[in-house]
């Protein structure tokens, strides 16, 4: 079973979520589709959040085809693009004319290693679809998830796919410029961009259960990180690699990366386990392999960095009309 242990399996150690109402972004393919079927066979309704309808409606049917037995949940296609948070915030509010609650929000969409690009508004895109786009996402379904969690015996939970590293020194977010920086000229400049990215993803895990927990909501939040995945992500950054490092990259991916399947055990852990819910520890936590938590780098646990990446990124989104 690779990294995972065979203490969690979600055949078994899930509850019955019949009833339940889950998103589940960059739902198409790699762990968060897995995670889709994982939770639907638990008898959750699961939207699926995907940009292209082709490859939603596609893996919908490889899902049910697989078979979605015992639970007999549903799986639909929500349309939803992170390349613009504007476009973020618009599938957010035509989820919320379908439905009267949200109990489970899984934040899996991610670009990997890109080129730098600054989008239409003067941000860069990673950070736009890695940060922006689903802050904007869960703020705009904030409301519905809180109404939720005032309903009798429900565990409404949010959580993000991070596998963050270590930032760069003097790592603050006051500014766009904090949001963009390049590293132009330095080694490995594009796994920089992408660790920033996913390090203000625990930043906002962590500041966002820190304002729930003043207002009393109880709403957990977590980050997980699923563990080596060999996603269609990695295949694709693989075979993009060049003529001579293709083989290479795609051979170490599918000989020793975990199938996207056991990937997704950390995310429906945290998701849908009792044990999350048991434990105060997990609140604002980070949830590694076999579903246990895991260390973060310590500037993630500064209420004040939190708090000026939160603040900085409403600014923005305020300067742009979001």
């Amino acid at each position: 079973m690779g990294l995972f242990s065979k203490s969690f399996t979600p055949d078994t150690d899930l509850p019955d979520l019949k009833g339940k109402v889950v998103i589940v972004t960059g739902g198409n393919s790699g762990v968060g589709c897995a995670a889709i079927q994982h939770l639907a066979r638990k008898g959750a309704k699961v939207y699926m959040g995907a940009r292209n309808e082709e490859k939603a409606k596609a893996a919908i049917e490889k899902i049910q085809k697989a078979g979605l037995a015992p639970g007999n949940g549903e799986v639909v296609w929500l349309p939803l693009d992170y390349s613009d948070p504007r476009d973020a915030k618009k599938a957010a509010e035509a989820f919320l004319e379908k439905e009267q609650r949200l109990d489970i929000l899984v934040n899996s969409a991610a670009l990997l290693l890109t080129p730098f690009k600054l989008s239409a508004d003067g941000i860069q895109e990673i950070t736009v679809v890695n940060y922006v786009s689903p802050f904007v996402f869960v703020r705009t379904l904030l409301p519905l998830l809180k109404r939720t969690a005032q309903e009798p015996n429900t565990d409404v939970r949010i959580l993000t796919s991070e596998g963050h590293r270590m930032p760069p020194k003097d790592c603050h977010f006051r500014s766009k410029d904090d949001f963009n920086r390049e590293f132009k000229g330095e080694t490995l400049a594009s796994n920089k961009r992408y660790n920033v990215t996913k390090y203000m993803g625990v930043l906002h895990v962590k500041e966002l259960q820190r304002r729930l927990e003043a207002e009393g909501v109880p709403i957990i939040v977590t980050a997980v990180h699923p563990g080596i995945v060999n996603t269609d992500g990695v295949q694709n950054f693989a075979h993009s690699a060049g003529t001579l490092k293709a083989p290479v990259y795609a051979f170490i991916a599918n000989a020793f990366f975990t199938s996207p399947e056991k990937g997704a055990y950390s995310t429906v852990f945290a998701a849908a386990a009792p044990a999350i819910r048991e434990d105060a520890k997990f609140k604002g936590g980070y949830v590694v392999p076999p579903g246990k938590l895991g260390s973060v780098y310590a500037p993630t646990e500064d209420p004040e960095l939190g708090k000026e990446l939160w603040e900085t990124t409403e600014k923005i989104l305020s300067d742009i009309g979001v």
